[in-house]
């Protein structure tokens, strides 16, 4: 496991897997154990996969200053990264709270980043809001599955501010695509994977300025994808739309189909679209001004 020091002295690790140009990867929970990006169902065969564990997950280490988990703290860390590598610019794929981080890196350093790739990213770093409707109206496509109706109820507790513990825990087959023993399996792994010290402190107060970050993206030139799950209930469509119309030339592709990792749902689209716009084309990034909305490969 390659090892490289963030300017605090704290000592971080990447995992690096795959063929290919280097991509880096930051991972979502927040503070998650990168381990469970995988291969992002096959995505080594065309790149290098570079997945960073944060400080404080995974085999990185728990910082001294444990205010250093906010994420405006963490933009160094990926710097660091950048200059332990070599590169003159990155190419980065974030999931999820990853793409919080990956937003305020891109705004801070613009020129340091070639195509940026946001999977169901989360949108506190740029201000944007989803409603309670936004996530019920995504969840009700799920009308005919099976679990559907506890699960339903329990989220429409939760986003009417009358959770309770168990509803959290009912609500979990509305983040993947299909709700079978791979996924139970998967959110199994993830309850243990999650530094909930540092998920506390991630988007602590300062750690993010909505208006100077949208403001700073509206001028970032490089290409971008937003992907976004069809069924994804953390990150509903209507808002990645917007998510996508907060650059020049963004792509939007709804991956039909898919939930919260949609790496997990259908192996061949997702690494078909993040392929696609990292890989081989004439670099346009596939977007126009205002952003595109594409249905699933």
């Amino acid at each position: 496991m390659p090892t490289f020091t963030a300017p605090d002295g704290t000592t971080l690790v990447h995992h690096v897997t795959g063929d290919g140009p280097p991509l880096v990867c930051l991972p979502g929970g927040p503070m998650q154990d990168s381990v469970y990006l995988g291969d992002l169902g096959g995505l080594t065969a065309h790149r290098s996969l570079l997945r960073l564990d944060l400080r404080g997950t995974g085999s990185s280490a728990v910082p001294g200053d444990t205010a250093s988990y906010r994420c405006d703290r963490q933009v160094d860390d990926v710097e660091a990264l950048r200059e332990e590598l070599g590169l003159e610019r990155l190419d980065l794929l974030a999931h999820c709270a990853g793409a919080n981080l990956a937003a305020l890196y891109t705004a801070r350093h613009p020129d340091r980043v070639g195509r940026l790739a946001l999977i169901t990213p989360s949108v506190f770093a740029v201000g944007l809001g989803i409603t309670a409707e936004d996530r019920l109206e995504t969840a009700r496509l799920r009308r005919d599955e099976p679990w559907f109706a506890p699960a339903y109820a329990s989220l429409e507790a939760i986003t009417g501010g009358r959770a309770t513990a168990g509803d959290w825990d009912a609500v979990a087959p509305f983040w993947y695509g299909r709700w079978d023993d791979e996924t139970r399996a998967f959110r199994a792994a993830e309850q243990r994977q999650r530094n909930d010290e540092a998920a506390a402190r991630y988007a602590s107060e300062g750690a993010f300025d909505p208006d100077a970050t949208r403001n700073a993206l509206a001028a970032f030139a490089s290409p971008v994808l937003v992907l976004a799950g069809e069924y994804d209930v953390a990150a509903p469509t209507r808002v990645m739309k917007e998510y996508a119309g907060l650059f020049p030339r963004a792509e939007l592709v709804v991956q039909s189909g898919a939930g919260h990792f949609p790496w997990l749902d259908e192996r061949g689209r997702f690494v078909t679209a993040v392929a696609s716009f990292l890989g081989d084309g004439d670099g346009d990034g596939g977007g126009d001004d205002e952003g595109s909305a594409v249905s699933g490969p």
